[in-house]
């Protein structure tokens, strides 16, 4: 089985920030995403979900270093001051590189 190594893009934010951050993921390079809905709370309080204005959502990006890299910049430059917005970077490998 041979695997390769990739970056594991997680962002973290308002649910209404999803379209635009899915487009810019794609527009810098990504070949894909996965968006859940979360709950949850941290240093800025609880985000229950329970109104719209109150969801959050979880976008997972499997990509290069580069593009993950291209895409946390972007987002922290476009979305980082006037959003609740957290990203984290993790190692991965995949089975199918040319998905990625």
């Amino acid at each position: 089985m041979t695997k390769h190594p990739k970056k594991l893009l997680v962002i973290v934010a308002e649910a209404a920030l999803e379209k635009a951050l899915a487009q810019l993921a794609m527009d810098l390079g990504a070949h894909g995403y996965t968006v859940h809905d979360v709950r949850g709370a941290g240093a800025a309080g609880a985000r229950e979900g329970t109104w719209e204005a109150d969801r959050t959502i979880e976008m997972k990006v499997i990509c290069t270093a580069e593009v993950a890299d291209r895409i946390g910049d972007a987002v922290l430059a476009a979305y980082g001051d006037h959003y609740g917005v957290s990203m984290f970077f993790a190692d991965v490998s995949v089975l199918r590189d040319d998905k990625y």
